[in-house]
């Protein structure tokens, strides 16, 4: 058995609600966590990382995000959805060949964990062929991130070789228990792919014992309706689903979903950059919906939480009529760590700092200009924090950022490889 300490941080845990504990320790043994308080007791041959001056803090949680999309990071900024589709899926994704979607995944995981997102929910709609869907796996695999590869097929219309591809990729990779990472069904869904493809989709993931990821309730009232009363009227809202982008859900409808086990994820800064809608951050969460965030997409946004978070936090509270004017900072870490963790159906791994869980953390420094001298430690991490602070990252308690250094790849090599695979995509 191998054990670390984190001794003398200002620990900040997230069950039931975000509260700073004081100055703690946190005891891991192997890849979990087995005590937090002050002063612990650690076995002989303990490795401890002196925490004091920093701030300990569950890793953070992203619910989606398309990772294979670094290589083209800021390629379409101030753009709207309709021009996401027709530049980025329509004409660059085509282009992509496996050793891109390789890369391309392989750095978006990497940037997760500088920035300290240790979770992640990886929408991955380039799988083109067998070769894109060894590639994006393993590119997580590698990388050390806790992923949930969320597997949406995309070769052809053809939906008996969906269903045949989607076995497959279940069978041969994830039919083990185990591992850090996990599949779920990335479904086109009923408002994007159409009944028939949607029908198919949610059957299959049942039949797989797979959970359902889906971008609904984004493209207008009167499509997210029809869109819900399909899966309502065909049985499939009891299957466990997250919804993404449900701008268009009303108080009612989440309380349908919530009613039935549903999640929401919300990607304010893309939802708001390209005028989906108006995130539904304070209507789902009052109705009960647990609700994560997530960074979408590099194309037109930020890849790190605390952007995410900051973004959340301010188009919540900027809400006509002061309506979102209850929404917290403390909400805010809320949503992007054990609320996300739930949101993805993993909230009995990660997402706090209780004893049992795996062991999940970032070390996070205040010796910098932006964050010294904060009053308030919650606020301080949603409000001024940003990946510089970002000290060690903890995935399972194997460092994989340490001394604000990503440990065990040779990025230099790798970001040779996505410029060159960007400049090779984006050729006219």
């Amino acid at each position: 058995m191998t054990s670390l300490l984190l001794r003398n941080g200002l620990v900040i845990d997230t069950v039931p609600a975000p509260a700073v504990l004081g100055h703690a320790d946190v005891l891991i043994e192997d890849d979990r966590i087995t005590a937090v308080g002050p002063e612990r007791q650690a076995p002989p041959g303990t490795e401890v990382i002196d925490a004091t001056g920093h701030i300990v803090v569950p890793g953070f949680v992203d619910t989606h995000r398309h990772t294979w999309q670094a290589g083209i990071r800021a390629i379409l900024p101030d753009s709207t959805l309709p021009a996401y589709v027709d530049r980025v899926i329509r004409d660059l994704a085509p282009r992509y060949r496996p050793d891109d979607v390789y890369t391309g995944t392989l750095a978006g995981a990497l940037e997760c964990l500088d920035s300290g997102v240790t979770t992640l929910v990886d929408w991955s709609h380039i799988q083109l062929g067998p070769g894109h869907t060894d590639a994006a796996v393993a590119a997580l695999r590698a990388s050390g991130v806790r992923a949930v590869f969320a597997y949406c097929y995309g070769a052809d219309d053809d939906l008996g070789a969906l269903a045949a591809e989607t076995t497959r990729v279940r069978r041969e990779y994830f039919d083990t228990p185990g591992g850090t990472v996990t599949m779920s069904m990335a479904a086109a869904g009923p408002e994007i792919a159409g009944e028939e493809r949607a029908l198919l989709e949610w059957r299959l993931a049942r039949d797989l014992a797979l959970p359902v990821t889906t971008h609904m309730g984004g493209y207008g009232a009167e499509s997210a309706a029809r869109g819900l009363a399909f899966l309502d009227a065909n049985g499939l809202m009891e299957h466990p689903t997250m919804y993404v982008h449900a701008n268009f859900y009303t108080g009612e409808t989440f309380e349908r979903i919530a009613a039935h086990g549903g999640t929401v994820s919300v990607a304010p800064g893309i939802e708001a950059a390209l005028d989906i809608g108006p995130p539904p951050t304070g209507r789902a969460r009052a109705a009960g919906v647990p609700t994560g965030l997530g960074a979408d997409t590099v194309v037109s946004g930020p890849g790190d939480m605390f952007s995410v978070m900051r973004a959340a936090y301010f188009l919540e509270r900027g809400r006509p009529d002061g309506a979102g004017l209850r929404f917290t900072a403390a909400d805010a870490l809320r949503m992007a760590t054990i609320e996300g963790a739930e949101a993805a159906g993993l909230a009995d791994v990660t997402g706090s700092l209780t004893p049992g869980k795996k062991a999940d953390v970032l070390v996070l420094r205040t010796d910098t200009l932006g964050v010294a001298a904060a009053h308030d430690p919650i606020a301080a991490v949603v409000l001024a924090a940003d990946t510089r602070n970002v000290d060690t990252v903890l995935v399972g308690g194997r460092a994989v950022k340490r001394g604000g250094a990503l440990q065990g790849h040779d990025v230099p090599s790798l970001l040779t490889s996505l410029t060159a695979s960007a400049g090779r995509l984006t050729a006219a």
